[in-house]
C-alpha cells in the first residue's frame, strides 16, 4: 500500500519537473530557439492553430528564427500573431518566409528574466510540496483505516520526504542552469 502511494507521488513530482522544464524552454535567453514560438496560435480557416502546425520553424543561427508557412496565405496572420505576443520580437515578411531576428538581451532584461524564472521555480517547488502533503495525508488515512501499521506509515513518510528533497534539488538544478544560460553574454 505504501509503495503505491510512493510510486504515485513520484510520478506526480516527475510530471511537475517535466512541466517546469517545458516552462523554462519558453523563456528567451538571447539565443534563437523554436521553443520561443510554442505558445503562438494563429487564425487558420476559422480555427486557432499552433504555429508549428501551419509552418516549418527553424533556427539557422543563434540570432535568427525562420518560419516557412505551408500555405503562403497565412504569412500575414503569422506575422500579426508574433507581433501581438509578449515576446518583443519584430518579424520580417519577404512574401515567402518570415525571418524573426532575436535581438541581444540587455542586462536589465536578463535580470528580469532570472527573477521571473525564480518565481516560476518557487511555484513548482510549492507544487512538489503539495504532492508530498497529499501523499502523507493518504498514508495517515490508511493508518487510520488500519490498512497499514504506524511503522509502515513512518517508513513511507520517510521515503516521500526523500523523494521531495530529490525533486526539489532537480528543480533547483534546472533553475541554476537556466540562470547561467540567461546571464551568459
Amino acid at each position: 500500500m505504501t509503495d503505491d502511494v510512493t510510486k504515485n507521488c513520484k510520478q506526480e513530482m516527475d510530471a511537475t519537473v517535466r512541466a517546469f522544464q517545458k516552462e523554462l524552454s519558453h523563456v528567451r535567453t538571447g539565443r534563437a530557439s523554436t521553443a520561443l514560438l510554442d505558445g503562438i496560435h494563429i487564425e487558420y480557416y476559422g480555427a486557432q492553430m499552433p504555429l508549428n502546425q501551419v509552418a516549418t520553424l527553424s533556427a539557422p543561427d543563434p540570432t535568427l528564427l525562420v518560419i516557412q508557412p505551408f500555405d503562403k496565405s497565412t504569412l500575414h496572420a503569422i506575422e500579426k500573431a508574433i507581433q501581438a505576443s509578449d515576446l518583443g520580437l519584430n518579424p520580417q515578411n519577404d512574401g515567402k518566409i518570415i525571418r524573426v531576428p532575436i535581438p541581444p538581451l540587455s542586462e536589465e532584461r536578463r535580470k528580469e528574466l532570472v527573477k521571473h524564472c525564480r518565481k516560476v521555480a518557487e511555484e513548482y517547488r510549492v507544487s512538489t510540496r503539495s504532492h508530498r502533503r497529499d501523499a502523507l495525508e493518504m498514508l495517515k488515512e490508511f493508518e487510520k483505516d488500519k490498512t497499514i501499521t504506524e511503522d509502515d506509515r513512518r517508513h513511507g513518510g520517510e521515503r516521500i520526504e526523500a523523494l521531495t528533497k530529490e525533486f526539489i534539488e532537480k528543480l533547483d538544478h534546472l533553475l541554476k542552469v537556466k540562470e547561467q544560460e540567461i546571464m551568459a553574454v
